[in-house]
């Protein structure tokens, strides 16, 4: 059975006004926040071989009828969320069916 696979994709625009694209990996909520695991979109597949392939971890926040994005700067908080999005990479992910 074929798989049809199309991700999630959002812009963010950063404090200079410039666009980033990114792929949305998941999602958690922890200790009552929203947080995402983020990971870059390349313009080149060139571009994409020259990255260090790791994804950000955003925390999310209600922004009137909107929501924002912030990066999370705490390293423990960065440990333990890593380790959640670790976790369901490995579920979402593993060869088991």
């Amino acid at each position: 059975m074929d798989k049809d696979y199309s991700p999630d994709l959002i812009t963010l625009i950063d404090e200079d006004d410039v666009e980033h694209c990114f792929e949305i990996l998941d999602t958690t909520e922890y200790e009552g926040k929203e947080y995402y695991a983020l990971y870059p979109v390349f313009e080149s597949p060139e571009e994409e071989l020259l990255s260090s392939g790791e994804y950000y971890i955003m925390e999310a926040s209600a922004n009137g009828d909107d929501f924002e994005l912030s990066e999370v700067d705490d390293d423990d908080l960065i440990d333990a969320l890593s380790e959640i999005f670790e976790n369901h990479f490995e579920e979402k992910f593993s060869d088991e069916e």
